[in-house]
């Protein structure tokens, strides 16, 4: 995944939204958002070729979410796969191995708290105040212009308060970027940067949205696309939280 927005006791009424792309090589073997059989209870896609996924919840309470963080020259061929470490942390289980991977930046929520963790830098948890948090291949809240663009229709969404989410994926379909007046030296250019990729061998495949109410329960939905940017499909999937 390479940008998602998440709120986070922002909203009475839904205390956790979360909406992201997946971009990924179009040829990378993938099954789509799915209930997977085992004890964790976790609904996800699954990344066949490597194993793990970018993004689901679990019926333990959690969501979890994963972006690649941009580091061309420390890239290692063969490191162990970073869809694992959120298999994982679905499962309850504390990340093993993450000095063993590639950059990485990982976001992970339930009802009562949300925290960030990425192996560049200080490898440890940060707490996340609440707020609107934007993710991509850098930084947490770093100010790139689709990490913003996202950040506002979260926001928007929320004042208006209907709980529809075709408008959340029609935000992640957006092919061109907002201008933005403050860019960060290290943000790519605008140009190679919109919310969604169109790329016939390496784009984005796969649109998430993820809305939990204030008595646990949520809706994960996913949108597919193919390498000529056209819905290959959609699944949504309810579930419920056990309540804190």
């Amino acid at each position: 995944m390479c940008v998602a927005a998440l709120a986070w006791q922002v909203s009475e009424k839904f205390p956790l939204v979360a909406i992201g792309n997946r971009d990924e090589f179009h040829d990378r073997p993938t099954t789509a958002l799915s209930r997977w059989e085992d004890d964790a209870g976790i609904i996800a896609g699954r990344d066949e070729g490597a194993g793990g996924t970018w993004l689901g919840v679990s019926k333990l309470g959690q969501f979890v979410l994963l972006t690649n963080f941009r580091d061309p020259e420390n890239v290692t061929i063969g490191p162990v796969s970073r869809g694992k470490l959120v298999e994982q942390i679905l499962r309850g289980e504390e990340p093993k191995q993450i000095e063993d991977m590639n950059a990485f930046n990982v976001v992970q929520a339930n009802l009562s708290r949300a925290r960030f963790l990425s192996n560049r830098g200080k490898a440890q948890w940060q707490e996340l105040s609440s707020g609107i948090h934007g993710v991509s291949n850098g930084p947490l809240d770093r100010p790139w212009p689709k990490t913003l663009q996202l950040g506002g229709v979260l926001e928007r969404w929320i004042e208006e308060g209907t709980g529809e989410i075709e408008p959340l994926f029609t935000a992640l379909r957006a092919e061109t970027p907002e201008p933005s007046a403050e860019q960060p030296i290290d943000a790519p250019q605008p140009e190679y940067a919109p919310v969604f990729i169109r790329n016939p061998v390496y784009g984005t495949r796969s649109s998430s949205v993820v809305i939990v109410n204030n008595d646990g329960r949520g809706l994960i939905a996913e949108r597919s696309f193919d390498a000529s940017a056209a819905v290959t499909g959609e699944k949504k999937v309810e579930f419920t939280w056990p309540q804190v």
